[in-house]
């Protein structure tokens, strides 16, 4: 695969071009909102974008692409009219990812009547030019082939690619956040913690282990010698206590308001553009060290 379209070139879709043209890919990019393409270029300043072609329509984009990663609004309707666009321009072998963070491909497929075995999720987490992670959601049409091959793709561009056996709402990781979030949101709403609590308890707590390793693995260092066997066997009963105790919150108004009160509190004037530089650069470095230790998984 050589050339790759990007469908809509918002936040995610302007990191997978960078992601893309980086990796010595052509990218054939497209988006209808007015002025994409100056404020495209604007984000990718400093991207080498001598392969970089912006056109007004999703289908030519489609028919010069080997591959499709689509990153259109988050709603049914839309995915479905822009999906029938991206089937009939595209060549059959062409694989069609979106980079939904929740709706199921097999619904996202609907709007690929001709060939809706080659639709699949390719779920990344933002800013896809830096985390790794991609998550391959086939849906109940989607051929296994086209699994394979998009999981290979992802791979060859560094990305960290896993698959799921099957579509559920969320997909894989966004559904462990949500029940974090659950619970956060509860201890705010219920005035436990501030919401400058709860960061600093992720950030500088089990967020930098869970950074290195995932939460399996930690359980299993935490248990010495046992493992997660021993983990299981005397936090296991304790832990259960705390899932019935945790609180069950629902986004009222005021809720939402007490959230964003408290990030603004939290930030207090800090800018928005020096706080995701300063987070980027973090993460190069952190993704570099994890790369230097051959014995992490």
């Amino acid at each position: 695969m050589s050339t790759v379209a990007v469908v809509g070139t918002g936040v995610i879709g302007a990191s997978w071009a960078a992601l893309f043209l980086a990796n010595g890919l052509d990218v054939v990019a497209t988006d209808p909102a007015p002025g994409a393409e100056e404020r495209l270029r604007s984000v990718l300043e400093g991207t080498p974008t001598d392969r970089l072609r912006f056109v007004t329509d999703a289908g030519e984009a489609a028919a010069a692409a080997d591959f499709v990663q689509e990153n259109g609004p988050e709603r049914e309707d839309v995915k479905h009219t822009l999906f029938a666009v991206l089937d009939e321009a595209a060549r059959p072998d062409v694989i069609l990812a979106s980079s939904s963070s929740g709706l199921l491909p097999s619904v996202i497929a609907r709007g690929c009547p001709q060939h809706p075995e080659r639709v699949v999720v390719g779920h990344p987490f933002n800013p896809p030019h830096l985390i790794p992670l991609v998550e391959v959601v086939p849906g109940q049409d989607t051929a296994p082939e086209v699994v394979d091959r998009a999981v290979a793709f992802y791979a060859s561009v560094g990305k960290r690619p896993i698959r799921l056996t099957r579509e559920v709402p969320g997909h894989l990781a966004n559904r462990l956040q949500a029940a974090l979030w659950q619970e956060a949101y509860s201890l705010v709403e219920r005035g436990i913690a501030t919401v400058a609590d709860i960061d600093t308890a992720i950030a500088y707590g089990p967020g930098l282990r869970w950074a290195v390793l995932g939460p399996f693995l930690n359980q299993h260092l935490s248990g010495g010698a046992g493992g997660l066997a021993h983990v299981l066997e005397h936090l296991g009963p304790p832990t259960e206590q705390w899932w019935r105790d945790l609180g069950r919150v629902h986004l009222t108004p005021e809720l939402a308001e007490t959230l964003v009160a408290g990030v603004d509190a939290e930030l207090a004037g800090t800018d928005r553009q020096s706080l995701v530089a300063a987070r980027d650069a973090v993460l190069e470095r952190l993704l570099a060290a994890k790369a230097a230790q051959p014995d992490l998984p």
